[in-house]
């Protein structure tokens, strides 16, 4: 597990590294003006596939650091995927006026209640793409990257009843910091909350709903910005509002990676895992396999497995790709066990870095 030094560094080298990121030939995607109140400041933006049809689904895509909405449509390949199976695509884009890295703000208490800030805002431009559009409403689904998987969370455990899927890339469980110092120390895997305390944060976001929407959760074993544990955290915390055990999960492969999956009451997969064998902190794409889909840049890394193709047919919105070995049965892993917290500097150097990061407005 990485330092709080070790991180902070590599947080302010991805702020760095920002400014160097390749922009895409062509954006395709479009702005939307005047879609509510928007008290989280946010950007909206969307694509509309050729030939798109009333009833069809939409996708919110959510990016990471330093990232944008068009630059990450480029590098995930989702608007490609779009054109092939007609769905729409709803694109929620960070200002750097919010946060100097673009990140979402998923530490900050006033951006990640319900009815409050960022997530308002991207609630507000689901119900206009709705409406303009004449979106199916039972088929919205969320996913997003590092601070864009956290702020998925976010919308998940806010807005349960208006999402019928989540997908989750390198993110973090909701609710589980609500400072900056908490963020960091999060990130590293530490000080996570024990299922149970994690279960009721989720539930206390919203009004129960009828039914928890399902989830995909990727992460690199690699992964040195949010650490591997966090996808544990995360499915432990879905496990727990759907009273699905852990000890249940169905191992198997797909594209030779490591996947869990979990049944719920109704027979149906409501969770899924995998684990990226070598991959760092990033979106898993493959450009050139079966299945292709996205382009390497920062934080979208060739992995051998298209993981947006993946989870868009988890929903079962598009095909899927890929062969998978006999299903076995295997341990489950450990359970997330409460961290003792380390104290965090408010240094010079550490705030300087924390700017730097985007970690701190």
């Amino acid at each position: 597990m990485p330092g709080l030094s070790e991180t902070l560094s590599r947080l302010a080298a991805a702020r760095a590294n920002a400014t160097q990121m390749p922009i895409p030939d062509s954006d395709r995607l479009a702005d939307i003006a005047n879609f509510g109140s928007d008290p989280g400041n946010l950007r909206a933006r969307h694509y509309i596939p050729a030939g798109f049809k009333a009833g069809a689904p939409l996708v919110v895509v959510l990016h990471g650091c330093t990232q944008n909405a068009a630059g990450y449509d480029h590098g995930s390949g989702w608007s490609t995927l779009a054109d092939r199976h007609g769905f729409a695509l709803l694109y929620p884009e960070q200002r750097p006026a919010n946060n100097p890295n673009r990140c979402f703000n998923w530490f900050a208490a006033d951006d990640i209640a319900r009815d409050q800030g960022e997530t308002l805002s991207i609630r507000q431009m689901i119900a206009h793409m709705i409406a303009d559009y004449h979106i199916d409403p039972t088929r919205v689904f969320v996913n997003g990257l590092s601070a864009g998987g956290a702020m998925t969370m976010v919308m998940l455990a806010t807005y349960p009843e208006l999402f019928a899927g989540g997908a989750v890339i390198a993110g973090l469980p909701y609710g589980t910091a609500t400072s900056v110092g908490a963020a960091l120390q999060r990130m590293r895997g530490s000080g996570l909350p024990e299922q149970a305390a994690l279960a009721q944060l989720a539930r206390d976001a919203a009004p129960t709903p009828l039914r928890w929407p399902r989830l995909s959760v990727w992460h690199g074993t690699t992964d040195q910005t949010v650490a591997p544990d966090n996808m544990e955290a995360i499915v432990a915390q879905w496990a727990a509002v759907q009273g699905i055990s852990l000890d249940d999960a169905q191992h198997d492969h797909v594209n030779g990676q490591e996947r869990r999956r979990w049944i719920g009451p109704r027979g149906a997969v409501q969770i899924e895992a995998y684990s990226i064998a070598g991959l760092g902190h990033g979106t898993p794409i493959d450009p050139v396999g079966e299945g292709a889909c996205g382009a390497a840049m920062p934080f979208m890394l060739p992995a051998g497995i298209c993981s947006t193709r993946h989870i868009a047919a988890s929903w079962g919105i598009a095909d899927g790709v890929g062969r998978n070995v006999e299903p076995r049965r295997a341990p489950p892993p450990p359970r997330v066990a409460a961290r003792p917290t380390a104290h965090v500097s408010v240094a010079k150097t550490i705030s300087d870095a924390l700017r730097a990061a985007g970690l701190m407005r």
